[in-house]
């Protein structure tokens, strides 16, 4: 299954996401626009190889992302929500430095896992598992 089969989809999510029709056309316009000029192609790719690792026999390779994003939000809780109250009590308080690149990384392994989790939920519900 390709992105392509999830427009129609896709378009019903920016009608109850956006209350103004306008903006939700705007939107479906732009996810058209993005599928000629062949920019859904990569993330087509992307969401097949998450699917595909996510449907391994390997145990390691069907949780290594999931592994990964964990210790990301590990990072963001320590550095967001931990620190700061540990912060008020002792001054050794740990936070983690985050690199530019690593919020970069953590964006893209976010939106690629989403998008491929996502997509593996409604392939299933769409061949009626």
């Amino acid at each position: 299954m390709s992105v392509t089969a999830f427009i129609p989809l896709i378009g019903k999510v920016f009608d109850s996401i956006f209350p103004d029709k306008e903006k939700a056309n705007e939107a479906k316009l732009k996810i058209v626009e993005m599928q000629a000029k062949g920019e859904l192609a990569g993330l087509d790719a992307q969401m097949k190889v998450i699917i595909s690792e996510a449907q391994s026999k390997y145990r390691l390779a069907a949780i290594w992302r999931p592994i990964i994003m964990l210790m990301f939000g590990f990072i963001i809780f320590n550095n967001y929500i931990l620190y700061p109250y540990l912060s008020l009590l002792t001054e050794n308080a740990p936070v983690l430095e985050i690199p530019v690149d690593l919020w970069e990384l953590i964006k893209l392994g976010l939106g690629g896992y989403v998008v491929g989790r996502s997509s593996e939920k409604v392939v299933d519900k769409w061949k009626g598992k």
